[in-house]
């Protein structure tokens, strides 16, 4: 229970500062990766980004892959990706077709799942539509960025703005690189939730950041920067988690109810990169943008002189709550006394 209670009130003693030694190694490990899955193995964006048509219809035949295929190379189109449910449904994409291609494709599907043209369901979204997605959701990440690093800027300083933007990179592209690891489907689904989870990590440093600036005011001159990083993060780390659990446990919630159910292809694409997300934002906001401020700030002449006067023992390095207060109260009664008035001799 003492742990507990420590976690809750802040008196915890974890280094995080010296722990990103190790944990920022594994992060660039995990960027890099992701950046080559990302090269080497692209998105599988959704008919939204790359236009193109989607016939799903029931597989009334029980057809194979192969047999579906077969009907459809007899009309043209062997180049037409195929793929079959579990809930008995056939499913075939292809690139953007005019109306009587569709028509074409559209009887090939039916034909060869045995079942009526009228029980298949056509989705078409023109070239020009997809390119116009894309083109918006980039435009509504490049603005959420300029106004995130315009925000912390104004409100702290422009290194914990960069630092800020380090963990957010680090969140999207590590997302990016599982969703090009396991195949899954990007949808502007998908970048809503990507953009709601960068909130999400953004905000668990603004909350860092808000008592590093506290902390800051308060033992400017009386311990390093990194010790009142790590002073900041132990008071806040609690709060970070439940704010985490608390988003993890309805979204995982969602994400299990839309695997289970027939035809919640959206609620999952939503649900799962809300999830991914999250986590990731909560590690990247504890161990990423907190410790590469710290290490950023110690090479000002100020702070620099701070650290070797902490390694000499000319100064203390504070790691909990009543230390802290300790430290602030511990001022030497000679600078608190009114220095003496020498009298002038007549």
């Amino acid at each position: 229970m003492s742990v507990i209670s420590d976690l809750y009130n802040g008196r915890t003693h974890f280094d995080f500062v010296g722990a990103s030694k190790k944990v920022l190694k594994i992060s660039v490990a995990l960027v890099v990766l992701s950046i080559a899955m990302m090269i080497f193995r692209p998105f599988n964006l959704s008919i939204d980004f790359t236009g193109g048509v989607i016939v799903t219809a029931p597989n009334d035949a029980n057809a194979t892959v192969d047999e579906i295929r077969s009907g459809l190379r007899d009309v043209g189109y062997s180049d037409a990706r195929v793929q079959i449910s579990g809930e008995g449904f056939v499913t075939v994409q292809t690139e953007a077709l005019s109306a009587e291609e569709q028509d074409t494709l559209v009887a090939a599907v039916a034909d060869a799942a045995g079942t009526d043209v009228n029980e298949a369901n056509v989705d078409a979204v023109g070239p020009t539509f997809g390119e116009e997605v894309t083109r918006h959701a980039i435009q509504a990440l490049v603005v959420f960025l300029i106004a995130v690093t315009l925000f912390i800027t104004w409100r702290f300083e422009w290194k914990m703005a960069v630092a800020a933007l380090a963990a957010l990179f680090h969140d999207l592209i590590i997302t990016g690189g599982l969703y090009a690891l396991i195949g899954f489907v990007v949808t502007p689904s998908t970048v809503i939730a990507v953009l709601t989870i960068l909130g999400y990590s953004l905000y668990d440093t603004v909350v860092v950041y808000e008592k590093v600036k506290e902390n800051e005011h308060d033992l400017h001159t009386k311990t390093t920067y990194s010790a009142i990083v790590n002073l900041s993060m132990n008071q806040v780390l609690m709060r970070s988690v439940n704010t985490s659990l608390t988003s993890l446990i309805p979204v995982g919630a969602l994400l299990f109810v839309s695997l289970a159910s027939i035809g919640a292809e959206t609620l999952k694409e939503f649900a799962l990169a809300l999830f991914i997300g999250i986590a990731i934002g909560t590690y990247s906001s504890i161990f990423v943008a907190a410790p590469i401020l710290a290490r950023w700030k110690e090479t000002e002449p100020e702070w620099e002189r701070q650290r070797r006067r902490a390694e000499r023992g000319a100064v203390e390095e504070v790691v909990t709550q009543e230390e802290a207060i300790e430290v602030a109260e511990a001022v030497p009664q000679a600078a608190a006394r009114p220095p003496k008035q020498r009298r002038k001799r007549r």
